[in-house]
């Protein structure tokens, strides 16, 4: 059974606008900035972490305390 022309172009019309909705909110998703940002947030959190936090200052100083010892000797 054939359709009319109008059903047609209304299909197609509805296709189009949900082929730019998908694209807009795929652009919207691809944002480096956005992108960056969200990563940057991850790490920091992370690196916030007792678990991760105070080993890391404790190798901070003893890097430190290695150069010190290093430059007076």
């Amino acid at each position: 059974m054939a359709r009319d022309p109008e059903t047609i172009e209304r299909e197609i019309e509805q296709a189009r606008n949900a082929l730019a909705s998908t694209l807009d909110q795929l652009g919207t998703k691809a944002n480096p900035r956005k992108l960056a940002d969200q990563a940057s947030q991850g790490i920091r959190a992370k690196l916030n972490e007792p678990k991760i936090k105070f080993p890391l200052i404790g190798v901070g100083a003893l890097i430190g305390v290695l150069l010190l010892r290093k430059l007076f000797r």
